[in-house]
């Protein structure tokens, strides 16, 4: 049994009849939207098109969250200025919620790219696939370096980890190293995002969260099929200035209270 700070992971809720047929339902309307997309966006991807491509899945997950009835509240302003995203990270609904509020393309570990489902939407959308390694650091580097370089604009979850969505795992530094060398030849800055889950009426408060060793399908499942969603809060704090800064884990922390910041944890259970 996966244990969370002493805590077992909860006993996911089986969909009853009428919560499968909300799931097919749903996950039907889901498959269309996204898969017929995804050629035009493969298209414009290949044209050179990629900040038209980047409206399509804006789009996409405006249109999914809405299929899920689940509403998003905005605060704050996504940053216009060259540079990263981070975020807390609490469930593969963060992938909806951050796309569907500006146009960034997602930083995310090599093994989500063959994942069914997940898998193909995100080769397709652009997404950056690194191995946590550290002899993997130089060529994170240039990846990044060369996507920045064209104007992408990278979301990364500094946590390593995906949370039960009532805690914050401290940042690490090591994704912002290259936004530091970057730095020396461009203007950057780090943007800070806070992603808070409100869980539908009479849930637990980590309903939408997906960690640990939580089935993904049983996860998706759960979520679909049930009738009255809640809703996603992000926060988009006053961007930072790498200038501003000694090094990158100086930047994270500061990164990571801003995070912080937004969240309050405790109501619920």
């Amino acid at each position: 049994m996966f244990l969370w700070h002493g805590l077992p992971e909860p006993a996911l809720t089986r969909p009853t009849m009428v919560g499968w047929v909300l799931v097919i339902l749903r996950t039907t309307a889901l498959a269309i939207v996204i898969f017929g997309l995804m050629v035009p966006l493969i298209i414009l991807r290949l044209i050179g098109f990629h900040h038209a491509g980047q409206r399509i899945v804006q789009c996409a997950c405006r249109i999914s969250l809405r299929i899920l009835g689940i509403r998003l509240n905005v605060h704050g302003t996504p940053m216009k200025h060259h540079g990263g995203v981070v975020a807390n990270h609490a469930s593969w609904l963060d992938i909806f919620s951050l796309n569907a509020a500006q146009r960034v393309y997602f930083v995310s570990k090599a093994d989500v790219s063959g994942w069914p489902v997940l898998g193909p939407i995100a080769r397709s959308t652009g997404t950056v696939f690194i191995e946590r390694k550290t002899t993997q650091a130089h060529r994170h580097k240039s990846q990044f370096n060369e996507r920045i370089a064209m104007g992408h604009k990278l979301l990364f979850f500094p946590e390593g980890t995906s949370t039960d969505g009532r805690r914050v795992l401290p940042f690490r530094s090591s994704l912002f190293a290259a936004f530091f060398d970057a730095a020396q030849t461009q203007d950057m800055w780090i943007q800070p995002v806070s992603v808070m889950y409100h869980a539908p009426d009479g849930e637990r408060a980590d309903f939408y969260g997906w960690w640990g060793d939580m089935s993904f399908g049983a996860h998706f499942g759960m979520v679909l099929s049930h009738w009255r969603q809640g809703q996603i809060t992000l926060t988009f704090h006053d961007p930072l200035h790498l200038n501003a800064f000694n090094d990158r884990k100086e930047l994270a922390r500061v990164a990571e209270a801003a995070v912080k910041s937004s969240l309050d944890f405790s109501q619920g259970v």
